[in-house]
């Protein structure tokens, strides 16, 4: 098998935190994510609901979950509908999960065909005072095309006017911030599997390869290795297109003198690491390309140490700018007496330091959390400052993903070469 499924007692696990949360008398139901079309007969690869897929380690669409834990019958209160197999389908797709395969992944005993869902689901609604439905509640959401959750709502609300409608997203997304032991157990082995595609490219990269050479080379690291390949469009991008932040056609030639910024990191079994490094392509940082590097590693470092339980993101973030600040009037990128005047908004900060430091890490690349939370022990962030400079041609940023303890965080990415002498050493050794 490609990789080791997360054991079957965590999505167990997950599912009784859940029904913890349910008012009494509660319908829980979760879809599958879509096949998304492209064009003319073409489909991309089913990317799962990570909510369905945390609650049933089902990666499969068509999958419906229903969590009714006051059902009169035992047998009813956890059932998992999923896509009859057949000859047919088996020669053009593959065959689908058996009922006893799905059971296994799961830990559902009562598992059905999706042809029985709508009959089974109308006579277990008639029981059940409250529905809990689910949908796309992350802040930065795209919810422009319709999902199978979504189109379910519509259907559901229109046959059964009456009952009551619960969110289950803001339930769903208070359980997936805190990371059980074997969630964070996947994320290292993303978090590995990136090391190794990193270590991979040290050896490669030299003036004149192409950034999509890079692309293909941790690529082929990360597939080697079980991985499914990417976990989010990789950023790779050499001068001055290290100086975009979203970055994606990665079709420049590395230039010798030029740092090459890649934010590209792997998945493994669902579970996403994020990384980001930056290079020189010619395995030698010039004296102002060490001075930017070296600060962004100190911004890091110190952002690290206050991400600890107890502190909000907000005033996280401010304190960050802060360090940043220091950092760039080192550089000479702002005055001492104009950072005094900017004020709070720091301004000329965001000028060359413009986004986030740090995000939730896990299902979801950026994983979904609550709204005005402190950060809590057993929480995964990343902690990515950078500097970019485009009148010199010039963008750094640095990224670890770290899981949150009272102790003092653990970098899941302790073992990734970060110091700008391990990078030369690796690069010419």
């Amino acid at each position: 098998m490609r990789y080791k499924p997360a054991p079957t007692q965590l999505f167990v696990d997950n599912r009784a935190r859940l029904v913890k949360q349910l008012k009494p008398n509660s319908i829980g139901v979760l879809h599958s994510n879509d096949i998304m079309p492209t064009n003319a007969d073409g489909t991309m690869l089913l990317k799962q609901n990570t909510d369905l897929y945390y609650l049933s380690g089902i990666d499969q669409e068509e999958s419906i979950l229903v969590i009714f834990p006051d059902a009169k019958d035992r047998k009813e209160r956890e059932i998992l509908f999923v896509r009859e197999t057949n000859d047919t389908l088996a020669i053009w797709e593959g065959a689908k999960l058996t009922k006893e395969k799905a059971k296994t992944l799961s830990g559902i005993d009562n598992i059905q065909w999706l042809s029985a869902f709508d009959s089974l689901f109308h006579r277990l609604v008639q029981q059940a005072q409250h529905l809990y439905l689910n949908t796309n509640e992350h802040l930065r959401a795209e919810t422009s095309v319709e999902t199978r959750d979504a189109r379910f709502i519509k259907k559901c609300q229109h046959q059964y006017p009456l009952h009551r409608y619960e969110r289950l997203a803001p339930l769903m997304h208070e359980l997936r911030m805190i990371k059980s032991a074997e969630e964070v157990k996947m994320l290292q082995k993303a978090c590995d599997i990136t090391e190794s595609g990193f270590r991979r490219i040290l050896e490669f990269v030299k003036p004149g390869v192409g950034e999509w050479e890079v692309e293909a080379e941790y690529m082929h690291e990360f597939l080697t290795n079980k991985s499914r390949g990417f976990a989010y469009s990789p950023i790779i991008g050499s001068g001055k297109n290290a100086c975009i932040l979203h970055y994606l056609e990665n079709k420049n030639i590395c230039a010798d003198g030029d740092m090459l910024l890649m934010d590209v990191a792997a998945e493994y079994g669902n579970w996403n690491a994020d990384m980001t490094r930056t290079i020189p392509v010619n395995g030698e940082f010039t004296e102002r390309q060490r001075a930017v590097y070296n600060s962004v590693l100190t911004v890091l470092r110190k952002a690290n140490n206050i991400l600890s339980p107890g502190i909000y993101l907000p005033e996280y973030q401010q304190q960050v700018l802060e360090f940043m600040e220091i950092e760039l009037i080192k550089l000479g990128l702002i005055g001492a007496e104009e950072a005094k005047a900017q004020g709070d908004t720091k301004p000329l900060v965001k000028k060359y330091f413009m986004h986030g430091t740090s995000h939730h890490l896990g299902l979801d690349v950026h994983d979904v959390s609550t709204a005005y939370e402190p950060v809590t022990e057993g929480m995964v962030f990343t902690i990515e400052p950078g500097i970019y400079i485009p009148e010199e041609d010039l963008g750094i940023r640095l990224e670890n993903d770290v899981l949150i303890q009272k102790s003092g965080n653990i970098d899941l990415m302790a073992n990734i070469p970060i110091e700008a002498d391990d990078i030369e050493a690796l690069m010419n050794a």
